[in-house]
């Protein structure tokens, strides 16, 4: 395994120079089951060996947990990361279970101060709206994080799960550095007008989920037989009953790319990921999750695979094929609005 760092590019018009590949840390504390800190620990160090600098978190993964998992980490290297954090997601006292989707001032300012004081640090460098509070205008959640900006408690601002016209809207009143979404050969739905519109102003897309949480690298086939009772993923539709097994089939064009390039399946999935930055002509930083410094490894070198127009045209079709959503509810994400 080689030691190449991996490239680096500018995450939107305005933005700070990331990595070409970024690291979704919410695993490490959330969601996925069981984790060991030491190991997850070691996977960020080799992260950052590698030439990962952005590193995303969220106020939501475990109540705070993450982001003071993460809080030493960063504090050691503070001058070499880019903090990607995010605020919506608030938690009811009364049923930690819950989450509701919250946009307004108040909440806004109280979420900063929280994540910094829970980071340790004195500025977020990309802030995310994680989810979007329909009954707010868009234009008063950016502009409250505009003021943020100013104050200098945030660098630069991200936006998740939006629309086109919502990133439209959003930019106007202040620059818009990167859209999160999910987005993979699972899930393309972003394509129709997030794209297009990040491409016209000048923003970044940074996919979520890239590997089709975990399923695109065929290790499991179901949810329900193969993972954990707290792993989320068993909640999810593509990833249960007569879901998960026809999901399942669709893995063969990516296995026999896969075989021609002598990689493994997640590292083809990553690379399609990446080169949807040539396709579509923007910045493109996938964020893939993971606990282990050998995935770190695996997944920064699928950032020097490049594939065929064989290849393209073999995996192209696999999304319009996938069976169930990608959540249960898509009501807040950008294709339940679109």
């Amino acid at each position: 395994m080689t030691d190449s760092r991996i490239p680096t590019v500018r995450l939107g018009d305005d933005g700070p120079e990331v990595g070409v590949q970024g690291l979704g840390c919410m695993g490490m504390s959330f969601a996925y089951g069981p984790s060991d800190a030491q190991e997850s620990r070691a996977t960020l160090e080799r992260a950052l060996e590698l030439g990962v600098t952005l590193y995303d978190t969220a106020d939501a993964y475990g109540q705070g947990e993450n982001e003071r998992f993460l809080s030493p980490f960063f504090k050691a290297h503070r001058d070499d990361v880019v903090i990607a954090t995010k605020f919506a997601l608030a938690i009811p006292p009364d049923d930690p279970t819950r989450r509701i989707i919250r946009n307004d001032p108040p909440y806004i300012r109280q979420a900063v101060e929280a994540s910094l004081e829970r980071l340790g640090v004195d500025v977020i460098d990309l802030y995310y709206m994680h989810r979007r509070d329909v009954n707010v205008p868009i234009e008063e959640t950016v502009g409250v994080m505009a003021e943020l900006v100013r104050e200098g408690k945030v660098k630069h601002l991200g936006l998740s799960e939006v629309t086109g016209a919502e990133l439209r809207a959003a930019q106007a009143v202040h620059p818009i550095a990167a859209v999160q979404s999910e987005w993979s050969l699972f899930s393309r739905d972003i394509e129709a007008g997030v794209v297009p519109t990040a491409r016209e102003l000048g923003v970044a897309l940074v996919p979520y989920s890239p590997l089709g949480r975990g399923f695109l690298t065929g290790s499991f086939t179901s949810a329900e037989k193969d993972l954990t009772a707290d792993d989320f993923r068993r909640q999810m539709p593509r990833f249960t009953g007569d879901n998960a097994t026809a999901n399942a089939s669709l893995l063969e064009p990516i296995r026999k790319v896969a075989a021609s390039h002598g990689a493994t399946l997640g590292q083809i999935a990553l690379a399609w990921a990446q080169q949807q930055s040539t396709v579509h002509n923007l910045p493109v930083i996938p964020i893939p999750g993971t606990r282990k410094p050998t995935r770190v490894e695996e997944n920064t070198a699928a950032t020097r695979i490049v594939l065929s127009e064989e290849d393209m045209t073999l995996l192209d079709p696999i999304a319009a094929k996938v069976a169930g959503n990608r959540y249960a509810d898509m009501t807040f994400t950008s294709a339940g609005r679109e």
